[in-house]
């Protein structure tokens, strides 16, 4: 897209502009998504681009980066001599990565095979290419590093990195390019507390140095620098004096959970979870170190940890998806792993939901087809079901307030919605153990409050729950015990109680 000046829309829009829109109109499909929508932002300014789900805020942010609409679309004025690069550059809200052949065909258990994860490049081949391509300087990269905590990473394969992993890998490239526009999808996706903390601080320097950007989310702890708030309403743009003036979706009202899931699940045993003195380790890097842990039937965990503690790498021992099972000394539903219990054997006792899950599904399915499948435990719907789970897919679909899109492929829907259907899809069997790996990463607030909410009926039935969410102020109440992870260890093992979530 060339993202030319043009000297008689600038002056006319009565201040000095980086960016200038007038009437910009995108549609999908037969929906209109932007509609004569004007924005002008100014020299100086960071804004904060929040508002519900699907309203059309990454769009809007495509067309400003050049990645879809015509160079009409925007008139962006660069600083033609100034130290930083005349670009914007569009974070999405995860990235997208290939293997050595240029191929992103993975699959979700392939990230846990050592032998595997040979097929993707190194993190430090990764930045030495991006910064080759862009013609940056070394010096500063080690400093980025560092403040996000990424530096222990240079040796890991793409492949290997968890959701947080990859994206502070997406802000490490970015804030190196420093470009004079940023946009950022979901910052804070994945990220711990102390690491959101380090990005608002570098979002701050950039802004110091006369860069500006727009950050694409909901949250407000945000950096200093952010000065504009908006949201998009009906297609059009709508300012706003503060963050918390921004709306969200509109509260659901609340619905009996279907019948089939007010039954305490079919227990197999009163121990889900028994590991004993577990290690697991990539040739001389120890990810997990001496693992003790018991989970009991009913019993409702909270699992936390900083970005590479270990927590992904847990789950994948818990959910059956990693080989190193088999080497260690670890009971699942009161049988020993290894004992001729296959992969499927164990799914059938579990309901998961992650962000890496969530970007190994397949988005051709329907969303009917999506939530079916918990059934089988398969990325999608390859078989016809029974009148009794047809029926069970239709009270889940019209419970989440689906029935709109139930005919809809998943990929159409926004990311909200997107995950409100995996969710659906995790508790479709009343699982003796549901596994929520941030559950909420890119729901709004309304609809982080009204999930946990849903998690907490559903602890009623006696249902064993390991939750893993970085933001106490976003939890289910039902969760009463904690593990928490760090450099591979468990730090602390307890009772939770109010302060302990602080």
């Amino acid at each position: 897209m060339n993202n030319s000046k043009s000297k008689s829309a600038f002056s006319d829009s009565g201040a000095q502009a980086l960016v200038l829109i007038q009437n910009l109109n995108l549609q999908f499909a037969q929906k209109k998504v932007l509609n004569n929508l004007s924005w002008t932002i100014k020299r100086g300014e960071n804004w904060l681009l929040g508002g519900t789900s699907g309203s059309g805020k990454t769009s809007l942010a495509k067309v400003i980066a050049g990645l879809s609409g015509t160079a009409e679309d925007v008139k962006i004025d660069f600083v033609k001599e100034g130290p930083l690069p005349a670009k914007v550059l569009f974070v999405e809200s995860w990235y997208r990565f290939k293997n050595i052949e240029g191929l992103s065909n993975f699959y979700y258990q392939q990230r846990y095979t050592s032998l595997q994860a040979n097929e993707t490049i190194t993190v430090d081949a990764e930045l030495k290419h991006y910064g080759k391509e862009n013609n940056l300087e070394a010096e500063g990269l080690e400093k980025l590093m560092e403040a996000l905590n990424f530096s222990a990473l240079k040796n890991s394969q793409l492949l290997e990195l968890s959701s947080g992993e990859h994206k502070k890998l997406q802000l490490v490239k970015a804030l190196w390019l420093k470009p004079q526009l940023l946009i950022i999808d979901q910052p804070y996706t994945g990220l711990d507390a102390l690491s959101r903390r380090r990005l608002n601080s570098l979002l701050d320097d950039l802004s110091k140095r006369g860069g500006q950007f727009i950050l694409i989310c909901n949250d407000t702890e945000l950096p200093e620098s952010i000065n504009c708030f908006a949201e998009i309403i009906d297609g059009q743009l709508k300012s706003s004096n503060a963050p918390e003036e921004i709306s969200g979706a509109s509260l659901r009202q609340s619905k009996s959970l279907p019948e089939f899931l007010r039954a305490r699940p079919a227990y197999t045993s009163d121990e889900i979870v028994r590991m004993i003195d577990v290690n697991i380790i990539y040739g001389e890097k120890q990810v997990l170190k001496n693992i003790n842990w018991k989970v009991k039937a009913g019993e409702r965990w909270l699992l936390q940890g900083p970005n590479g503690s270990g927590k992904s790498t847990l789950l994948s021992l818990i959910n059956g998806d990693h080989p190193q099972s088999y080497t260690n000394n670890f009971y699942l539903f009161g049988k020993k792993r290894g004992s001729g219990e296959s992969i499927w054997d164990i799914k059938e006792h579990i309901g998961i939901i992650s962000p890496e899950f969530h970007w190994y599904f397949d988005a051709t399915s329907t969303v009917w087809q999506s939530i079916a499948s918990g059934f089988y435990d398969s990325v999608g719907l390859y078989r016809q079901l029974p009148y009794s789970k047809t029926a069970k897919v239709n009270e889940l679909i019209d419970f989440f307030e689906l029935t709109g899109n139930k005919n809809d492929l998943l990929s159409t829907l926004p990311l909200g919605k997107q995950r409100l259907v995996l969710l659906a899809r995790t508790i479709i069997k009343n699982p003796e153990l549901l596994i929520l790996d941030e559950p909420c990463q890119g729901l709004d607030q309304q609809q982080t409050v009204y999930f946990n909410q849903l998690v907490d009926e559903l602890s009623v039935n006696g249902m064993t729950i390991i939750y893993v969410g970085h933001f106490a102020s976003a939890l289910p109440s039902c969760l009463e015990k904690r593990i928490v992870l760090n450099e591979g260890e468990v730090a602390a093992i307890e009772t939770i109680q109010e302060d302990c979530l602080a």
